[in-house]
């Protein structure tokens, strides 16, 4: 039960577990039971911090501060009514204290009710001696309410007092995107670098904005101006090689990546990023190498997939290209452009099964280009189907309202069934304004 108490625990945590073991009853002031319960909450052993909580108010009946305790473990617990019930008494007894009304302001938010949050998290700030953390609450109901004109002045207040809040100045960063503010978000950055010029993060959020901006040269020195201010900056150097990849410079960007490597474990991101560097530079075996790694470390990284996969049909090895996507589904069944794939490396196996079978999931999963439903009818047509072929394409209509290339496949079904008129209708709708493309006017040459 005691598995995480550490060896230098507290006299007064090992009598409390002294005395749950025997059932004997000991004494303990406030603030022993505060420092009790604090510990299991730590370590999420809520039943003993329940049972601390129970004690000690048996103990300390009214105390304020185990009776705040007791409502953060009712809000662990999701019992909302129970601690704003809790809370409201605790204010009776001591309204200045503003742990309650923070506490509040987050019954209120859980709830959506950001107004009243943002009503109790005022009344915190007017007893507060540290505003900055609950202006940064502030900043984020108003998030929340995606008002990011107040949101963005609550932000620029923590970082005014603090540069290194860096969580402020990622949500303030937020607000200028969205108010499409780039020129205010540089003028924040530079006044940040003004009063701290070894920000590493104020130096790197300054070249993502460049590049944001097209000012690739800035960009590429904030960038180096974020490595100089701290050489282990990952970030850094991910940023950089992305940016250098843009600018052609490719085996520089690949030296950035690697060097990355050296101050993170590794990454799934960066062996992408590397592999598609060799990519370009036509280092297939390379690419392949790294893809492989990418998928390794994170199975679930869904480009890393497409990329091997598409590299080994580019070079028609379509039996492997098989396995490799076979083995994305695994870890991205709910993938709806693996099954995409899936479907195509299949269409060139002349495995119409398995085509069919990856058309419908990469559908049902929200995938509703018409590429994917023609080849789905393609499946059908070459298989001889013509009557799911028609299901299919009268479907695909819904969501590709008269989209030319799957009416001509429509139209060939119905001219194999027969239906000779209606194949004409339809083929007359698209006959002006559509050119049969080469690849499948073999389906239906009697059209042409």
């Amino acid at each position: 039960m005691f598995d995480n108490l550490s060896e230098d625990a507290n006299p007064s945590l090992t009598k409390f577990e002294q005395m749950l073991k025997t059932n004997e009853i000991f004494y303990f002031d406030a603030i022993e039971f505060e420092s009790i319960i604090h510990h299991y909450i730590d370590f999420a052993q809520f039943k003993l911090a329940k049972k601390a909580i129970a004690m000690g108010m048996e103990q300390h009946p009214k105390n304020i501060e185990l009776m705040l305790l007791k409502s953060e473990v009712l809000l662990f617990d999701g019992a909302l009514k129970e601690a704003e019930n809790l809370l409201v008494e605790i204010e009776e007894l001591s309204p200045e204290h503003e742990e309650i009304y923070l506490q509040r302001a987050n019954i209120s938010s859980k709830s959506k009710d950001h107004i009243t949050a943002i009503e109790l998290l005022q009344k915190a700030l007017e007893i507060s001696d540290d505003p900055i953390e609950i202006w940064n609450l502030i900043g984020m109901e108003y998030l929340f309410m995606e008002d990011y004109i107040k949101g963005k002045e609550y932000f620029k207040k923590c970082i005014e007092q603090n540069t290194m809040d860096y969580q402020s100045l990622y949500n303030l960063l937020y607000c200028y995107e969205q108010l499409e503010e780039n020129i205010e978000a540089l003028e924040t950055l530079n006044t940040l670098l003004e009063k701290n010029p070894y920000s590493e993060v104020g130096w790197l959020q300054l070249g993502k904005l460049y590049v944001k901006l097209k000012k690739l040269d800035e960009a590429l020195s904030a960038f180096e101006f974020a490595i100089i201010s701290d050489e282990c900056f990952t970030g850094a150097y991910i940023e950089k090689g992305k940016l250098l990849e843009k600018l052609g410079r490719i085996n520089q960007a690949i030296d950035n990546y690697e060097y990355s490597l050296n101050f993170t474990d590794p990454n799934a991101f960066v062996y992408h990023r590397i592999g598609l560097c060799h990519l370009s530079l036509g280092n297939e075996r390379l690419a392949i190498k790294y893809f492989k790694e990418s998928v390794k470390l994170e199975p679930n990284h869904e480009k890393s997939w497409l990329a091997l996969t598409d590299i080994l049909v580019n070079s028609k090895e379509y039996v492997k290209a098989q396995y490799y996507i076979r083995k994305s589904l695994k870890s991205n069944a709910d993938s709806a452009v693996l099954w995409k794939k899936s479907a195509q490396v299949h269409f060139y196996l002349n495995f119409y099964e398995e085509t069919i079978e990856g058309c419908k999931n990469a559908i049902d999963l929200g995938n509703n280009d018409p590429e994917t439903w023609t080849l789905w009818m393609d499946a059908f047509l070459l298989a001889s189907e013509w009557n799911k072929a028609i299901e299919i394409g009268e479907e695909a209509l819904e969501f590709n309202e008269k989209k030319s290339s799957i009416m001509y496949r429509l139209a060939g079904c119905k001219f194999r069934l027969g239906k000779i008129d209606e194949a004409q209708i339809i083929f007359n709708q698209i006959k002006e304004e559509f050119k049969i493309p080469k690849d499948i006017n073999h389906l239906f040459p009697e059209l042409i």
